[in-house]
């Protein structure tokens, strides 16, 4: 498959989008459009938003990975590993067009990406469980960070409810939801609240989120895994989904498998995705697979 152009989007982007989400059913008919080879070394894809006709995906490059310790310490498992994270701007035909490295010390593991309409939204953690994050907006014309706040938790994504103005995150496997909120200066006003005084249980277990959007109206789409294994040691089945969150709950409005896989058996909702209104009804961006990595685009209906 060939790159494409995009199809038109209607203006309210994000009610279209909820909207067609919910018409998505099991037996929804994915449409492959394009397959786009990336043409550099993208490491290990996090999140993706596209903003026109470029991409920009978060990704940690492993230099050295997690060790398991022998005894948890404290409340770790593991240690911290070393790496770097970046923010890749690509354009449409898989070419990179600037790199963004952010974190520092042992916070080098960006997560999912959100785009407000001006700034683009990422956590970068520690690559382990209950750990601490640094999150930034980014200018995505310039490429300029600018950190927001620290958090005592690993946060794996993060939107931006423009309708409240608050900041949702999600913690390590999506199972901690996290409300900050913004005050009239920009600045988080509860980051200093413990993790486990903040923190609400998602009730949901059926996907590890990896990639949250804001989705209007006090909801947030996000994409994910789980990894089914038949017997201890068992090859994983991998099942990748979408959900719709309520942001006041915590709650799923809509929750459908995705029943997409690359030629290697790897999901498409494993990592970055990018899901927009089109003339069809949908299309899904997807980039699963590590270091030599393909864009997928897939057409749906769901109107």
């Amino acid at each position: 498959m060939a790159a494409v152009a995009a199809a038109a989007v209607p203006a309210d982007t994000r009610a279209v989008l909820a909207e067609r989400v919910v018409k998505l059913t099991r037996d929804s008919f994915w449409k492959p459009v394009a397959s786009v080879p990336i043409k550099f070394t993208t490491y290990h894809p996090q999140g993706m938003v596209k903003i026109g006709e470029t991409l920009f995906v978060s990704s940690v490059e492993i230099q050295v990975r997690t060790k398991r310790l022998v005894e948890p310490l404290d409340r770790y498992d593991r240690d911290t590993g070393r790496g770097v994270g970046h923010v890749f701007k690509i354009d449409m035909t898989g070419n990179r067009l600037a790199d963004l490295r952010l974190g520092e010390g042992s916070v080098y593991h960006p997560g999912g990406l959100d785009h407000d309409g001006e700034h683009i939204w990422v956590a970068v953690a520690e690559y382990r469980p209950n750990s601490r994050s640094i999150i930034y907006r980014i200018d995505p014309v310039t490429m300029k960070a600018t950190e927001v706040f620290r958090f005592a938790d690993h946060i794996g994504a993060i939107v931006h409810n423009t309708d409240d103005n608050t900041l949702h995150g999600v913690s390590w496997g999506s199972r901690r939801f996290y409300r900050w909120t913004l005050g009239s200066d920009g600045r988080v006003t509860n980051a200093h609240v413990p993790p486990e005084v903040l923190s609400t249980a998602n009730t949901s277990h059926y996907l590890d989120y990896q990639d949250c959007k804001y989705a209007g109206a006090r909801r947030m789409l996000c994409t994910g895994v789980t990894e089914l294994h038949q017997s201890p040691g068992a090859p994983p089945f991998r099942l990748g989904g979408i959900d719709l969150v309520d942001l006041r709950d915590g709650r799923p409005v809509h929750q459908v498998p995705l029943l997409l896989w690359t030629a290697g058996g790897m999901d498409m909702t494993h990592n970055a995705v990018w899901i927009e209104p089109s003339a069809m009804g949908l299309r899904g961006y997807f980039m699963p697979e590590d270091d030599m990595s393909t864009l997928y685009i897939y057409d749906v209906e769901a109107k």
